[in-house]
This record gives structure tokens, sequence and C-alpha cells, in this order.
């Protein structure tokens, strides 16, 4: 059965693991001529909390796994502070999948909007495979992918509907790295009440489950 909302492509796969198969054989994708690597997931495949980011660094492209850099550590401490567990209760991926070029003398930069539209049938098969309840689209490039907008800052904190999950953009932990005041509105004081709503939400939604 084909993928028919995005130009068929990509095919329904069977399992994560025969996309990620698939995925790591992609060399048709923008992003390849560059030669960075094909960064996917970590986390649990089984969760039922996905957080996108935007796309790989460099050591996420070392490494191979999304939000391992410096933004990763402070993505887990965000998670910790709410009792989540980033291996056992969180799926993290991105919605680009390789590192984009740098360009300009930068070494690197955001991805293009065609870059985004290229992978982002990639991502809603990870989404449908893995069946999130809710997801966290962190920064604007995941905002762009799944919600079609952009302004993170007006869109962050509120809860969007994607077909029958739930979505909440938020600051990328980036921007948090580069605004470390605490103050009242600032981005760490207003991610801190983002993380808190969506702890409850995960709560709402998993002891309605069980019940």
């Amino acid at each position: 059965m084909q993928f028919g909302l995005f130009e068929d492509r990509p095919n329904y796969f069977a399992t994560l693991g025969d996309l990620v198969a698939a995925m790591m054989k992609l060399e048709d994708d923008p992003l390849f001529p560059a030669g960075t690597n094909m960064v996917i997931y970590r986390g649990n495949p089984q969760a039922k909390l996905m957080i996108i980011g935007e796309a790989p660094g460099t050591e996420e492209d070392r490494q191979g796994k999304p939000f391992v850099g410096r933004s990763g550590q402070l993505l887990d401490q965000i998670l910790a502070s709410v009792s989540l567990d980033p291996e056992r209760d969180v799926f993290i991926t991105n919605a680009v999948f390789r590192l984009p070029p740098g360009d300009d003398g930068k070494p690197l930069r955001k991805p293009t909007s065609d870059e985004i539209a290229y992978y982002k049938p990639y991502l809603m098969e990870i989404i449908r495979l893995v069946d999130p309840k809710i997801m966290l689209l962190s920064g604007n490039v995941a905002t762009e992918s799944l919600l079609g907008q952009t302004g993170i800052t007006r869109l962050r904190g509120q809860w969007f509907r994607v077909g029958e999950r739930w979505a909440m953009p938020i600051f990328h932990p980036a921007y948090l790295l580069r605004n470390p005041s605490r103050e009242p509105g600032s981005p760490k004081a207003l991610m801190w009440a983002d993380i808190k709503e969506a702890r409850r939400k995960y709560d709402e939604i998993m002891a309605g489950d069980q019940g």
C-alpha cells in the first residue's frame, strides 16, 4: 500500500526497523550529497511521548543519534525535571534527518522548506509506526513540518491536533542555551511551564488509556 498523502512516497513499512533500514540506504534525498550521516532516532519506540527536533548537529552526525550534544543534554535535564526518562518514556527524532551543510562560511544552517518537505513523509511514517499520543515539536523546523506554521514564540505552549494526536510546539534547547535567564517570562521560564503542561497532558492521556 502506498503512502498516498505525500506523493506516494515512501511505501508503508511493516516495522520501524524496516523503515530505518530503508532510510539508511537513501541516496536521492537533498542532503545526501553533503556526505553527512542519516540520524533517525533514540529512545523507546513504544513510548507514547515523541519529541521532534529540527535536524542533526555535528555531534548528532558523529554519533548517529538525535539530541546527544549540548542541546540534547539540556533536553534530558528538562525531561528529568518532570520525571520522564528519555530512554524509557520518550521517543526522540527530527524533522530532517541529515545535518545541513554550512554556507557563507558558517558551519551549520537551518534546513530549507524544500528539505523539510522532502523528509516529511518519512517523519509521518515514523509517527504512524511509533504511534505516540503526544508530540512535542522542538523549534520552528518541526513546527513547520507538522503544522505548516512557524513563529515558535507565538505558537509555543499551545495544543494542536495532528490527526488523532496532540502536538505542542516548544522552544528548542539550543535557544535556551543562548538565553540562560530564568526570570519570569524568559524562554527558560516558559519552557518550564510548557514541560509541566506536557507532563499533565501525558498523565491525563495515560490514565484514560488505562481506564
